[in-house]
């Protein structure tokens, strides 16, 4: 089990066992001291397990991102841009204008 989780646990025991301490009277042949010695041996292992369980280490920070970190600047744009316009000014060059399909003869 996890320290965490048995530690959660102990704690749901101890408070419940005090609930039936504040209910139960206290005149019972001895029973009442001896479900106080067991809320105390909870309570010993619950500060044991809290001197157990560190908590957990928080991990440092990222790299904080530059703002605007990701996105394009506009030096880049301007290249992407330059360089679709070299793509398409090659892609006009390259199209001829095809002569238009010969009639079939008729007749």
């Amino acid at each position: 089990m996890k320290a965490k989780k048995a530690l959660k646990r102990l704690t749901k025991a101890e408070s419940l066992l005090a609930n039936v301490l504040d209910q139960y009277p206290a005149a019972r042949n001895g029973l009442r001291e001896l479900l106080d010695s067991a809320r105390t041996s909870l309570s010993e292992a619950r500060a044991a397990m809290d001197q157990e369980v560190a908590p957990p280490v928080k991990k440092a920070p990222a790299k904080a991102k530059e703002s605007g970190a990701g996105r394009l600047t506009e030096a880049g744009r301007k290249r992407i841009s330059l360089a679709a316009k070299k793509r398409w000014a090659a892609a006009r060059r390259k199209k001829t204008t095809a002569p238009a399909k010969p009639l079939s003869k008729t007749a």
